[in-house]
């Protein structure tokens, strides 16, 4: 883990190095949610709750990370791209870490259980979801050959295409989310009201999910326009 001491070095390298890592903390984060939901669909509360707070931990680190990034971030070093951007971008990528552990604590709080007919369905949406996020992730990743090339050549075009790669695959989330709405729809008659407005709920938050990693994408668009 990244400390406040290395941050500025890290900076002084490269720009993008604290941002990675918090990104990596913020992917880890929602990536747990795939064994969350499994210990949801098996009905073990206990490891849900297990789960949970590793969840929350991670959260917790990434917030940490993102404080650190927002104290230590040099006003006086030279940087290749704007300040006030590279904070905007940092707090997309915070709010996929923020959205997993909502996503975690709304389900746990309530012991939510996912309907039998519509398992398959959410758990390939949370699937597209998360790999939105890790195609963000693949992004940031990306950004250390722009600053070795100067922003400039082809590897200009490598990150770009992974940002349309961001967006294809947001666009699979939102098709996913309408057959997920579809399907609980078709059920919603055999669960308790309440209940069911709250599976819209996890359903609308899961999108939210691929939805912050698109806008990820969008700032890195903004970034390599400049």
């Amino acid at each position: 883990m990244v400390t406040n001491n290395s941050i500025f070095q890290l900076f002084a390298s490269s720009p993008f190095k604290p941002m990675q890592e918090h990104i990596a903390k913020a992917h880890a984060c929602a990536i747990e949610l795939i064994p969350f939901f499994d210990a949801v669909m098996a009905n073990d509360w206990k490891e849900a709750e297990r789960l949970q707070q590793n969840i929350a931990r991670l959260e917790n680190e990434a917030d940490t990370l993102k404080k650190d990034v927002r104290q230590q971030l040099p006003r006086g070093l030279f940087l290749p791209v704007p300040r006030t951007d590279l904070l905007d971008l940092l707090r997309m990528q915070d709010k996929i870490a923020n959205r997993a552990k909502d996503i975690a604590g709304l389900m746990l709080g309530r012991q939510m259980s996912i309907p039998e007919a519509i398992q398959p369905i959410m758990k390939d949406y949370l699937a597209v979801s998360l790999k939105t996020s890790a195609q963000a992730l693949k992004a940031l990743n990306g950004l250390d050959e722009l600053v070795t090339s100067g922003f400039s050549g082809h590897e200009v075009d490598v990150v770009e295409q992974m940002i349309h790669e961001i967006d294809d695959l947001e666009h699979n989330a939102d098709e996913m989310e309408r057959q997920a709405r579809s399907a609980l729809f078709t059920v919603e008659k055999e669960l308790h009201p309440i209940d069911a407005m709250f599976m819209y709920q996890i359903i609308n938050l899961v999108g939210d999910l691929a939805d912050k990693a698109q806008q990820v994408g969008s700032r890195l668009q903004l970034l390599l326009a400049k």
